[in-house]
């Protein structure tokens, strides 16, 4: 029988690596998007590995109801790694209500609402997986990211709470954090800025396949008896 995953985000840059990691390790995948469709990945990845599947289906988790829509495109499955979201840099008294929202929304709400409705459906496998792509400032916070960080905080409560509640039907949830991955997200920073933040961090700037080879091992089988942790994948800068 073939295993399924879903990865929401999948046509960001984590969440394409971390895409491409589980495809490679057997995974057939359900390849969640909203404004990029993944239509090169899973062209590539239905080349690379013909007797896996890999559908790709839409939402907006930004908008109410984005979970219901995502769901009901699921048909099985035994891993969700939620690797959707954005940033937002401002100070929070220059944060407005909706940014908020959307922010709230799209990290916490609407993940957690399509856990909730997919759940059932581990049950039918004796071991299953969730994994939050969280950040470092959700344990640490970052100045100018208030907003951002209480969100990545809110599912790094969510891990611990929900891993006790699934621990009796064999669901393992965890999350990673990562630090200073180099993405287009950060490619706002200038070279002096980036080589003051390379100096505080020991192992330097992480790619994103660090944090696909951290997602592949916690739903291995080989880390099943982990759940409610946070794996930091961050070279050392929070420890």
């Amino acid at each position: 029988m073939k295993k399924f995953a879903l990865v929401m985000g999948a046509s960001g840059e984590l969440g394409e690596s971390i895409s491409r990691t589980l495809a490679a390790s057997g995974w057939s995948l359900y390849l969640h998007w909203n404004t990029a469709r993944p239509t090169e990945l899973a062209s590539h990845l239905r080349d690379a590995y013909p007797h896996l599947e890999f559908i790709e289906v839409h939402a907006d988790f930004a908008v109410p109801g984005a979970a219901d829509r995502l769901a009901g495109q699921i048909y099985g499955v035994s891993c969700v790694v939620v690797a959707s979201g954005h940033a937002l840099v401002k100070m929070l008294t220059d944060t407005s209500d909706d940014e908020m929202e959307k922010l709230w929304m799209v990290h916490v709400k609407n993940p957690l609402s399509a856990i909730r409705q997919l759940a059932p459906k581990f049950q039918q496998h004796p071991s299953s997986y969730i994994v939050f792509i969280s950040s470092i400032w959700g344990e640490t916070g970052a100045s100018m990211e208030t907003a951002y960080s209480a969100v990545k905080g809110a599912q790094l409560a969510f891990v611990k709470a929900y891993a006790k509640e699934m621990a009796y039907s064999g669901t393992r949830v965890n999350a990673v954090a990562p630090g200073f991955i180099m993405t287009k997200m950060n490619s706002g920073f200038s070279p002096d800025e980036l080589e003051s933040l390379r100096e505080d961090i020991p192992l330097g700037f992480g790619k994103p396949q660090d944090v696909a080879d951290a997602v592949q091992f916690l739903v291995s089988g080989k880390a099943d008896y982990i759940t409610g942790q946070t794996l930091r994948v961050n070279g050392g800068w929070h420890m």
